[in-house]
């Protein structure tokens, strides 16, 4: 398998006034095409900010964050919109949904940005996959919460990315909601073959990834394995 994600040397300081505060320290890591990998770590320990590095909504103070074979660490911002419009799908734990769009209308925006023509079957069809077939036409107000995500996976999966990143994607969901979540999430990656990156404090959720790298104050403490044969 190849590297489709690589951080190297990757340090975050946000500066106030004339103090400095580092929340990334040295981080190191690659994932392999297909894989799946949770970031884990205490509430601070700069998970989600290692998260919007690699996905190019942020970046990074030193270092180099390669995504999709393209080193995005010194992109100008509309050349990062763009990659992530073609290659990256992202799953957010409050959904940010569009309010004033049917759900129909919220999976094909990415696609309508891509100028896809095909842009409304895809996305009925996703809708279909998901379990919402008989919801398109409803808006997020009238949708339940585990309804709400399951219209934002299948709009992160509707421009079939190369990875996809999922910052708490169960946490305002209840369990059982989420483990249903969760059971598609990992259903429509493997269907697919994306490379999924995953945010979380659920222990649980992320014992089902194929590895885990955990952070405490800001630098990479543990790198393991959770299925061995891909070790």
């Amino acid at each position: 398998m190849s590297s489709i994600l690589s951080a190297k040397g990757i340090n975050k300081i946000y500066k106030s006034g004339s103090r400095e505060l580092a929340v990334l320290k040295d981080i190191d890591f690659e994932v392999q095409a297909g894989q799946s990998l949770s970031i884990i770590g205490p509430s601070g320990s700069g998970k989600t900010t290692l998260l919007g590095l690699c996905a190019g909504l942020d970046s990074p103070t030193s270092g180099e964050i390669i995504l999709c074979g393209e080193s995005i660490s010194s992109m100008s911002e509309n050349d990062k919109a763009s990659l992530r419009n073609r290659k990256v799908g992202f799953i957010f734990q409050n959904f940010q949904l569009i309010p004033t769009l049917t759900a129909l209308e919220n999976v094909m925006i990415p696609l309508e940005l891509l100028g896809q023509a095909s842009a409304r079957k895809v996305s009925t069809d996703l809708l279909g996959r998901v379990g919402l077939g008989d919801r398109m036409g409803h808006y997020p107000s009238q949708l339940s919460g585990g309804e709400q995500q399951r219209v934002s996976i299948a709009r992160a999966f509707s421009n079939t990315p190369q990875v996809l990143f999922a910052d708490e994607p169960t946490g305002n969901l209840d369990e059982e909601t989420g483990e249903s979540i969760e059971s598609l999430l990992f259903q429509l990656n493997q269907a697919e073959d994306t490379t999924l990156v995953i945010v979380t404090h659920d222990l649980i959720l992320a014992g089902k990834t194929d590895r885990m790298i955990r952070l405490k104050g800001g630098k990479l403490i543990e790198d393991s394995y959770n299925k061995t044969e891909q070790q």
